[in-house]
């Protein structure tokens, strides 16, 4: 059953990369660079010290880099023990594959839709009552992903399960976040 899966997502994924065509691979590369989203980052930040007060905003601007920083780790040392190769590290594999770039690290699971899905998922969260429009923010996560296939770095499954774990930590430190914000409140009334 495992083989069969692991099968059908090497499948999925040669079908995946080859939809890309070389017109588009600038765009891709671009958008799979975390340095291309820096701007959206400071967006992010200039959303949270709109909306609330400044202490109160500091406790989420804090929450938001530690679903950062806990997802970012546990994907690291997830894809030490897993240990399973990256697409384009197999050349069994690479040949059937249009690889923009040449990752050495593991691939299981995907630090972009992790770390991604978590800081877009707790800030979905934080600001929702805000703003409705923020759920658009998820079209990040989205192409930040999906880009790891189109450069030819990581299975589907690395991101499915990439953007599930990101998505379960911004959920857990929310709620701590929220706790945090009622307390935070309580001691300046």
């Amino acid at each position: 059953m495992l083989e069969t899966l692991q099968q059908w997502d090497r499948e999925l994924l040669v079908f995946l990369n080859n939809l890309g065509s070389t017109p588009f691979d600038g765009f891709w590369v671009f958008v799979t660079r975390i340095e291309s989203w820096i701007a959206l980052f400071c967006f992010f930040a200039f959303l949270i010290f709109y909306y609330y007060k400044r202490k109160q905003a500091l406790i989420v601007l804090v929450m938001a880099v530690l679903s950062f920083a806990v997802t970012f780790g546990l994907a690291e040392l997830t894809k030490e023990v897993v240990g399973r190769w990256r697409p384009n590290n197999l050349e069994s594999l690479a040949s059937s594959l249009r690889v923009l770039q040449q990752p050495e690290s593991f691939s299981f699971f995907s630090g972009h839709a992790s770390t991604s899905f978590a800081i877009v998922t707790f800030l979905v969260l934080a600001l929702r009552t805000f703003n409705r429009r923020i759920y658009w923010a998820y079209l990040w996560p989205l192409f930040f992903s999906l880009s790891r296939i189109y450069v030819g770095v990581h299975y589907p499954s690395d991101i499915l399960v990439g953007a599930l774990v990101g998505t379960v930590i911004a959920l857990v430190l929310h709620r701590i976040c929220n706790l945090l914000l009622s307390r935070a409140k309580m001691t300046s009334a």
